[in-house]
């Protein structure tokens, strides 16, 4: 059956092609993101939902999209998304943040142009009538120094056009490596650095809680006399109050704002103030630019939903059209290793290391511990899943650790599952063959060659004569059929392991007999 995507803002024509074109059923009602309840009773019957601002995805819409697999959010901004309760539900969260850049880094540049000349300003005056030339001095840009708090996709298209305007650029981004710095021409600096030297400030982060009102009252008393601010990012980023502060002291000469801390903003301290320019969030208000995204969203939302392809997710790694094909058997593995060790612990889970070796290195690691962390957690918790289970692990203090190493042993590739509880530390190791079937390779430092079956008593013995016999004697007095049987030990007559397939589901007095076995030390009954 093909997926079914719901369109539930306005979008470009040319996406809804897009999804018809790659087989996606699509329902395109650009209006409903403004019916919450008529969205809320719908929403169960799609796979894939598209919006752009309008729509509110909700906990309660949430809580009724019983197929949904992802959300496509044309623009780079998902306040309007309740990302936390889409990820408990596993539903990727897709955003196009690379749609927007050389619209909102225009924009920027614009707002820099306008205020330098005053032009905003200057036009009313004119078209009242008023030839108020000497009213207007402006400033030069050439030659000024401009500072980018941010220096990401957008701020480097920024950074781009300062230089065709002959300005000295400076940028302040604790990602920013030296040879990117280097490669854009720009000085990377401290933020203070910046704030005390720039001319013209413009903003380019993203708001979290380290980047929240990040220019103060103590930032702008540090911007020298006479400097503007831009900002077309976020609101939140600036204390709108103090930067009005700044305003009516003079000590800031101008500020242009294209987005603010509350919006739809009909009221602001900043409105109305001689030196400030504002725009209604038209960052990505380009015909172009709409365009970009509606199709970006459309082409990420059809090879997820087609080709299990993750792009410019909010809550997932990223995984190509090419990588998950060979990733898809090894996320299988991770998932069972992971279901392995989390059936067989009964105690709290301390720490979790996955160990990658080999081929499987190169490929995006972090969605499987992903899978690897909702297989451990699952038997505790059962709603858990691949999207949501690094959060979850977090949030119960569990420490996830990650290594990779070159191949060693006679294995392509090897995943191993340590978890460390209360009372001890357990590993299984892992691997995928050429047929592509997942295989349990080592158990606690025990060699082991056996597939995963969807029923399998997992036993613990001391490595004597008889226990084999014994077993099978009890399962086969029982009517229950061994599918497969795999056995491993350390030494003769040492610690041996047995891990038997079987039809069918074990039942607990069948089970409590195997455990009253000579010389069996644990006895558990095991689902995949």
């Amino acid at each position: 059956m093909a997926p079914k995507v719901l369109i539930s803002d306005a979008l470009s024509p040319a996406a809804v092609a897009i999804f018809k074109d790659r087989g996606i059923e699509v329902d395109f009602q650009p209006n409903l993101g403004k019916d919450k309840d008529k969205l809320a009773e719908i929403i169960g019957g799609f796979d894939g939902l598209a919006i752009r601002s309008a729509t509110k995805v909700t906990a309660k819409i949430l809580a009724e999209a019983k197929a949904l697999r992802v959300i496509g959010r044309a623009g780079i901004g998902v306040d309007n998304v309740d990302v936390p309760a889409a990820t408990a539900k596993g539903v990727i969260v897709m955003n196009t943040p690379f749609g927007n850049s050389i619209t909102t880094a225009e924009h920027a540049i614009s707002l820099m142009l306008a205020l330098a000349r005053e032009i905003p300003a200057a036009d009313v005056s004119t078209q009242a009538g008023r030839w108020e030339k000497n009213r207007f001095m402006g400033v030069e840009i050439t030659g000024k120094t401009l500072g980018i708090v941010g220096c990401g996709n957008i701020g480097s298209i920024v950074a781009d056009r300062a230089h065709g305007l002959k300005m000295k650029v400076l940028a302040f981004d604790p990602y920013l490596s030296p040879e990117r710095a280097a490669d854009l021409a720009v000085e990377k600096v401290e933020l203070d650095d910046l704030l005390r030297r720039a001319d013209f400030v413009t903003l380019h982060t993203p708001l979290t809680e380290r980047t929240k009102n990040v220019i103060d009252a103590r930032a702008l008393g540090l911007m020298k006399p006479g400097a503007r601010l831009i900002n077309c990012a976020r609101g939140g980023l600036v204390d709108e109050a103090a930067l009005r502060a700044a305003l009516d002291s003079g000590h800031i000469a101008g500020a242009a704002l294209d987005v603010f801390s509350t919006e739809p903003a009909t009221e602001n301290p900043l409105f109305g103030h001689a030196n400030v320019i504002c725009t209604p969030h038209l960052g990505a208000a380009t015909t172009e630019a709409q365009e970009n995204v509606a199709l970006q969203v459309a082409e990420q939302m059809s090879d997820y939903l087609l080709r299990g392809a993750i792009s410019n997710a909010i809550n997932f790694p990223s995984i190509t059209a090419e990588e998950a094909p060979k990733l898809r058997p090894f996320i299988d593995l991770a998932e069972k290793l992971g279901s392995f060790a989390g059936q067989l612990t009964e105690t709290g889970i301390n720490r979790v290391t996955l160990t990658y070796e080999g081929a499987i290195t190169q490929m995006k690691t972090k969605a499987l511990t992903s899978a690897a962390l909702a297989g451990m957690l699952r038997p505790m918790l059962q709603d858990v899943n691949v999207v949501s289970a690094p959060v979850v692990a977090r949030e119960r203090g569990i420490v996830v650790e990650e290594t990779t190493r070159e191949a060693q042993g006679d294995y392509e590739s090897r995943v191993t599952v340590t978890v460390v509880t209360e009372r001890q530390e357990r590993s299984v190791a892992g691997t995928v063959y050429a047929d592509g079937r997942p295989r349990i390779v080592n158990i606690k430092g025990i060699r082991m060659d056996a597939e995963f079956g969807p029923s399998m008593v997992y036993v613990t013995n001391e490595d004597k004569p008889g226990f084999i016999g014994n077993f099978a004697g009890i399962l086969g007095a029982a009517g229950i059929n061994i599918a497969t049987f795999h056995v491993g030990r350390e030494a003769p007559g040492a610690s041996a392991i047995a891990l038997v397939e079987i039809d069918g589901i074990m039942p607990p007095d069948i089970l409590a007999k195997v455990r009253a076995l000579p010389h069996v030390q644990q006895a558990k009954a095991l689902k995949f």
